[in-house]
């Protein structure tokens, strides 16, 4: 088992930039392959950008490559989102999710992980 804490959402103006921190308790996160969603009222959770436990390998959504990143540090447990530019259609619940794999394709699909956090607001003013 492992627990997810997600943290750093809040409010900022159109082109500013937030960082989001996904802190694992439990378990070692290093073995852990982990993805950032996003979801917002009446839509289907939205997949943003995922990492794999081997070989750092990372994956974004059309919609935020170039601007967001995905990255490790495994002596704090924990998984970072940088987000850049951002843009009012920005505007979520964000969430990160873990799953125990060694895969070294980044997984996209909500269903393919098997713990999630809580999420924290993101909402970008125009």
């Amino acid at each position: 088992q492992v627990q997810l804490v997600e943290s750093g959402g809040g409010l900022v103006q159109a082109g500013g930039s937030l960082r989001l921190s996904c802190a694992a308790s439990g378990r070692t996160f290093s073995d852990y392959a982990v993805g950032w969603f996003r979801q917002t009222p009446g839509k289907e959770r939205e997949f943003v950008a995922a990492i794999t436990s081997t070989g750092g390998i990372t994956s974004y959504a059309d919609s935020v490559k170039g601007r967001f990143t995905i990255s490790t540090d495994n002596a704090k447990n924990t998984r970072y989102l940088q987000m850049n530019s951002l843009k009012p259609e920005d505007t979520a619940v964000y969430l990160c999710a873990a799953s125990w794999t060694r895969t070294m394709i980044p997984r996209q699909r909500p269903g393919l992980y098997d713990y999630w956090g809580q999420g924290t607001q993101v909402t970008v003013s125009s």
